[in-house]
Parts: C-alpha cells; sequence; structure tokens
C-alpha cells in the first residue's frame, strides 16, 4: 500500500495541479507515480523540471532515454519504472528482446552497451564509475558532453526509482514480461 494518496486533478494540492494535468495530457492518465508525487508539489515540480531540462537541452534519442532507464530501474530494482520503461522503450523503437538484455546488462549493441556500463556503474556506486568503463565508453563513441548528459538521465530515474521505493507506489502498468 502507498504511504502517500494517490491524487487525481480534483485531489492534488492546487500547486501540482498544473504539472499534474500536464503529465495527464502527455501520457493520457495519472499514472500512480506522478499521483503520488503530486502529494507534495515540490517533488512533482523537481521531478518535471529535471525532465523537462533533458528534454530541451539533451541530445539522446528516445530509444537511448529509455534504455538508460532500464538499465538504471534494473540496478534499484524498481518494477514499477521497468514496467514504465519497458512499454516506453518498445514505443520508442526497442524490441522486447532488446529490453530484457538491457534489464539483465546483456548485450544489445556495443556503443550503446558501452554507455548503459556507465549508467549502471553510476546507479550503482553513487555516482563512481571506473576508469576502464569511462574509457570504454569514450571509444565507442560517446563525447565528455555526453557522458556529462548521461549524468543527468541517471539522476532523473534515480529520483523515480527512489521514490517509488519510498513510497511503495502500486503498479498501475502491465509488468515487465
Amino acid at each position: 500500500m502507498p504511504r502517500f494518496p494517490v491524487h487525481d486533478l480534483d485531489t492534488a494540492p492546487a500547486a501540482s495541479r498544473g504539472t499534474l494535468a500536464a503529465l495527464e495530457q502527455r501520457v493520457g492518465k495519472i499514472l500512480n507515480i506522478y499521483g503520488g508525487m503530486a502529494h507534495s508539489p515540490v517533488v512533482l515540480a523537481s521531478y518535471r523540471a529535471l525532465k523537462s531540462a533533458i528534454s530541451t537541452h539533451g541530445s539522446f534519442e528516445e530509444a537511448t532515454q529509455q534504455a538508460i532507464a532500464l538499465a538504471v530501474a534494473a540496478v534499484d530494482e524498481c518494477d514499477y519504472c521497468l514496467a514504465a520503461h519497458t512499454a516506453a522503450g518498445q514505443r520508442a523503437g526497442l524490441t522486447l528482446e532488446q529490453t530484457i538484455a538491457i534489464r539483465a546488462a546483456g548485450p544489445v549493441e556495443p556503443k550503446l552497451d558501452a554507455l548503459l556500463a556507465v549508467a549502471r556503474q553510476a546507479a550503482g556506486n553513487i555516482g563512481t564509475v571506473d576508469d576502464q568503463t569511462w574509457r570504454e565508453a569514450q571509444h565507442a563513441g560517446w563525447s565528455d558532453e555526453q557522458l556529462a548528459e548521461l549524468f543527468a538521465h541517471v539522476a532523473v530515474n534515480l529520483f523515480a526509482n527512489y521514490f517509488d521505493h519510498y513510497n511503495r507506489t502500486e503498479l498501475d502498468l502491465s509488468p515487465a514480461p
């Protein structure tokens, strides 16, 4: 059972309603994660601000963003985000087999694999990434700017994963296969 109520547009605090409405319009419904975050306007606004910065300034294509989200969710063992990003990853062009491989830290494509190795280490080691993994990502073709950007993607996904664990968000999506 979640620790916070799952708000809708009628029950959310006034300061959360605009952001919640925008998320509902984008996704088609108010997901439990957003309804729970809405309980505290600062939580929902912080999450949305990170997502907005990535949308405005980020350079990764949607499939890469979803692959990062899957890798981080797997490290964090977040069933909610694994379900959400498995579905979103498929909408972005990843195959089901690729989403399963990413979640299992298996190979998908060498360049992407190198980036995801950095993301996994950052998520699992309080931000620390060993030099070899970093160099392998650079040698695979990722620039220092892209590796810096990766941190924002890891951070927003950690935010969502940790919130789901903190709140005990109930799954309102199909579970990840």
